[in-house]
């Protein structure tokens, strides 16, 4: 699945390039900040001066097409093919939340329809 990634900076990574992306995850909204960029490839490492706080997830990938905006505000927006599913999951937190809430869910229904924690009635005796 590819993923475009919009950076304030000027990054220029080769198409093919092998990248590992490092994003931070905000636990209220769940978008997601992208920490450091390493090109796996020349083990040129991109960084944000700021520390990782809170959830942080890593996924990597391979440079599919990077373009650099050159205006008064740099702009690098590079498509990644990432592996698996590139961090899109937005954390385990995250899934496991909607996980929850979807179990509970399915609890309720279960007890308004009567569950499926009772005991069957036994079946009648058959005699022939």
């Amino acid at each position: 699945m590819d993923r475009k990634l919009v950076l304030n900076a000027q990054l220029a990574l080769p198409r093919g390039h092998r990248i590992e992306v490092t994003e931070r995850v905000d636990e209220h909204t769940g978008d997601t900040a992208v920490l450091s960029l390493i090109d796996l490839d020349t083990g040129v490492r991109y960084r944000r001066a700021e520390d990782a706080r809170g959830d942080v997830i890593r996924w990597s990938g391979r440079v599919v097409d990077c373009t650099i905006t050159l205006s008064p505000s740099l702009r690098t927006v590079i498509t990644v093919d990432a592996d698996g599913d590139g961090g899109a999951g937005k954390g385990a937190r995250t899934a496991l939340r909607g996980a929850d809430a979807a179990a509970e869910a399915a609890k309720a229904e279960a007890d308004r329809w009567g569950g499926g924690d009772r005991e069957p009635e036994p079946e009648p005796e058959r005699f022939w």
